[in-house]
């Protein structure tokens, strides 16, 4: 996961080094006033965005994988204390004294 998401970070620096080139050669408008910095960002998110998509396929597969794996363990995981905690309130309530009040 983590490969993963540095070789987003790493297509996003480079769709950002050639879109400031871009702007500051003037090829792709400058934004208006203060707002040439945020232009240049949001530019590259949406140029990077489709590049990752296409270009991490396989890394991303793989990530899901991991995260599939990781959720169907802690499921078992999960299912696993439940029925030991089921277990555990069977038998409290076979030792439980006739006189007593059964939980249901």
């Amino acid at each position: 996961m983590l490969r993963y998401t540095l070789m987003r970070l790493g297509v996003f620096a480079g769709c950002l080094v050639v879109v400031w080139g871009l702007v500051y050669s003037g090829v792709v408008p400058r934004g208006f006033g203060d707002s040439n910095v945020m232009w240049i960002v949001l530019l590259a998110l949406v140029v990077s965005a489709p590049i990752s998509f296409v270009v991490l396929r396989k890394e991303r597969d793989r990530a899901s994988e991991t995260v599939v794996r990781r959720v169907d363990r802690m499921k078992a995981n999960l299912e696993a204390s439940r029925s030991q905690e089921d277990a555990a309130v069977d038998t409290a309530q076979g030792q439980a004294t006739p006189g007593q009040a059964q939980a249901s």
